[in-house]
């Protein structure tokens, strides 16, 4: 009898690790810590595609209208490693429709690293970066932020929806630059 518990225990671990693997193709990891009235967010995640190309996804400012939430994503300016993008995001917490807008400065160095941060808009604070590295044939995608609301919600309430929703909106983010592979395959060449 205990033999057989034992048995039925490791195969429903083995299903349960595989099913895990199945729904994580691409080794998505998604923290969101409170710090003094703002989120520290950090995140990561692997794609089968070269470091080019992984570049080319994370600065295609106007194709950010594809991922969720992101209503506008508009270049106003670009100067030399610097570019300005105006957004307006829509998202949906208990219920209430919440919309903000942002002036985002991103400064490039390519095929390395990104940072952004908000020059105004209708958050306190939201700056950060994201950093590439070659792991094998993936790259290896590396976010890490400051978000700091401006809202009359409670920050719980926001931080149970972030905690609740962020691990997915990475999830989405890798399943889209897996998919760009083909076509921002052209601009490394």
């Amino acid at each position: 009898m205990m033999k057989w518990f034992a048995c039925l225990l490791l195969i429903l671990s083995a299903i349960q690790i595989h099913a895990h693997e199945n729904t994580n193709p691409y080794d998505v990891h998604a923290t969101v810590i409170t710090e003094n009235g703002h989120f520290r967010i950090q995140a990561s995640y692997e794609v089968a595609i070269d470091i080019c190309s992984a570049y080319a996804f994370i600065t295609d400012y106007e194709g950010a209208k594809n991922m969720p939430g992101i209503l506008e994503s508009k270049i106003i300016s670009r100067t030399r490693n610097k570019v300005r993008v105006q957004r307006l995001i829509r998202e949906q917490i208990l219920f209430i429709p919440i919309e903000m807008k942002s002036l985002m400065e991103y400064t490039e160095t390519p095929n390395k690293l990104l940072i952004f941060n908000q020059l105004s808009g209708d958050s306190k604070e939201y700056r950060g970066s994201w950093r590439l590295f070659e792991v094998r044939d993936k790259t290896l995608f590396k976010y890490d932020a400051i978000f700091e609301p401006d809202s009359s919600i409670p920050l719980f309430v926001i931080e149970y929806f972030m905690k609740n929703s962020i691990r997915g909106r990475f999830e989405v983010m890798a399943q889209k630059a897996a998919q760009s592979k083909s076509a921002e395959s052209f601009a490394c060449n």
